[in-house]
């Protein structure tokens, strides 16, 4: 009888790495860009276009670079890039390359290459990024808005490769980080936003939904977000209306995260006793557009404030531990330090989730994956039982190139040089390991959050371990292979 293919998953379920009960949870905190306002991969393009002209016009690249375009399929966050040898690349949970996703410019560098440069396959921990993915040695690409640099840093390596350009790789990814954060800070790229909503903004009818189902049920409810406040408003005008600000309790914009959440010392509210903070609350004035030198020492709904920390929020609002839930895109800035530090419960929104969940629900990778698990099974069993005989160990030996096969066919489902986000073949990803570290839970977009109730309890899959997992089963799979008659007791 041919196994059945296992059930489809839902791309817009919310998926649980540790137990949350929405039952606890009494204030609602979003980020806005791409937690709230989720855009369309049109921005991806501009942000690339802008990108590249800054190199040109401020930075002198080659006039050459004006005629490069954004592929947007070219590769997939949470990449880490070796900022002094000038390789993109994929690591896993530990620590681990993943070969065949070395790239220098388009060009994928040989295993063997890769193994000489690493002394293996480990990037040892001093080599790798910080705590918020910044290293000397490597940083890690994890956020949505590093797609376009990933694929710009890669387009100008590989055109000063094919026109025989010397360039020094250090100077290449700084000057390609420079331009893009230059592209946010500028305001270019929030300008060309707000010129056309409508073609970079994604608009999403649960959203309102979803905050007015918080509010009824008695939630307060909270923005954090890096963003200005003109330009949030905007973006919030389009997505919930004239009126938006009243649906939320406390709005707080040019946040800094993730200083927010992490940095203390150097300003103390009036009265209290906690320590000096650095970074204190400042007013908003929305008919001057400036910050006032007020000073702040309670949070109120209808003002908007900027700057801040985490310390005096905490402190002016009550808002503490796990009755609350913050949810953001960025695993480091939005969600690494409330969980760690903090207590907050976290959400991580990962837009790309709802693509790998296709790729997964294909009956060619249910097919291809079954087959695979059963197939590594075979040689993991026989490869002791049958090592004197020849035509076994050539069985084998066929069995794992094949495996070899199927490992690339189900990387290339996913994205052809990079595969999935979350996985290298077997193990998670260096992403994804953080992922479960710093979010609760994690889902494509806030909204998904209506199909569950206010007193949901969300369950993580109880996964086995190694130790746990059960080998009489895989032994009598050889067994049944053969057609050998295998004894399941003693007499």
């Amino acid at each position: 009888m041919a196994q059945a293919a296992p059930p489809d998953i839902d791309p817009k379920a919310v998926f649980c790495n540790n137990e949350l009960s929405l039952r606890d949870i009494e204030v609602y905190g979003f980020d806005f860009d791409y937690t709230l306002a989720i855009y369309t991969r049109g921005l991806h393009f501009l942000i690339y276009r802008l990108a590249t002209h800054v190199l040109i016009d401020k930075y002198k690249y080659p006039k050459g670079l004006g005629e490069l375009t954004y592929d947007p399929a070219f590769a997939v966050r949470g990449l880490h890039y070796d900022v002094h040898k000038g390789l993109l690349m994929k690591l896993d949970a530990f620590h681990k390359v993943q070969l065949g996703t070395v790239t220098r410019g388009h060009t994928q560098v040989p295993d063997s290459e890769v193994r000489q440069l690493y002394e293996g396959l480990h990037v040892t921990i001093d080599r790798l990024n910080n705590f918020y993915g910044y290293g000397a040695h490597m940083q890690q690409l994890v956020d949505m808005f590093s797609l376009p640099e990933i694929a710009l840093l890669s387009d100008v390596a590989e055109h000063f490769i094919k026109n025989n350009i010397q360039y020094d790789a250090d100077y290449l990814f700084n000057d390609v980080k420079s331009a893009v954060e230059f592209v946010h800070i500028s305001g270019l790229m929030h300008q060309e936003i707000m010129k056309d909503l409508g073609k970079y903004v994604e608009k999403e009818a649960g959203l309102r939904t979803l905050l007015d189902r918080l509010k009824n049920a008695g939630k307060s409810i909270f923005l954090i977000t890096n963003s200005g406040y003109a330009f949030v408003s905007k973006g919030m005008q389009y997505l919930l209306g004239d009126h938006w600000r009243d649906m939320f309790d406390i709005i707080v914009t040019k946040a800094g995260k993730p200083k927010f959440f992490s940095e203390t010392g150097g300003h103390q509210v009036s009265g209290s006793s906690a320590p000096s903070m650095h970074r204190p609350f400042r007013y908003y004035d929305v008919e001057k557009r400036a910050r006032t030198w007020n000073m702040v020492t309670k949070l109120e709904k209808g003002n908007i404030y900027a700057e801040g920390n985490i310390d005096h929020f905490k402190e002016m609002t009550g808002w503490v531990g796990s009755k609350v839930l913050y949810f953001g895109d960025h695993v480091y800035s939005d969600l690494a330090d409330p969980a760690i530090r903090h207590g907050w419960r976290t959400g991580a929104i990962i837009p790309e989730l709802e693509h790998e969940i296709k790729v997964m629900n294909s009956p060619t990778y249910k097919t291809t994956i079954v087959w695979l698990q059963a197939l590594q099974t075979l040689i993991a069993n026989m490869q002791d039982l049958q090592e004197d005989d020849p035509d076994a160990q050539q069985t084998i030996h066929r069995w794992k190139k094949e495996r070899e096969e199927l490992r690339q066919l189900t990387k290339e489902l996913f994205n052809p040089r990079f595969g999935s986000i979350f996985r290298t073949y077997n193990n998670p990803t260096y992403f994804s390991r953080r992922l479960a570290r710093f979010a609760d839970v994690y889902t494509s977009s806030v909204d998904n959050v209506l199909a569950y109730n206010l007193k949901h309890t969300f369950y993580p899959q109880r996964s086995a371990l190694p130790h746990e997992l059960d080998y009489g089963t895989q032994r009598r799979l050889w067994y049944l292979v053969h057609g050998v008659p295998h004894a399941t007791s003693k007499g």
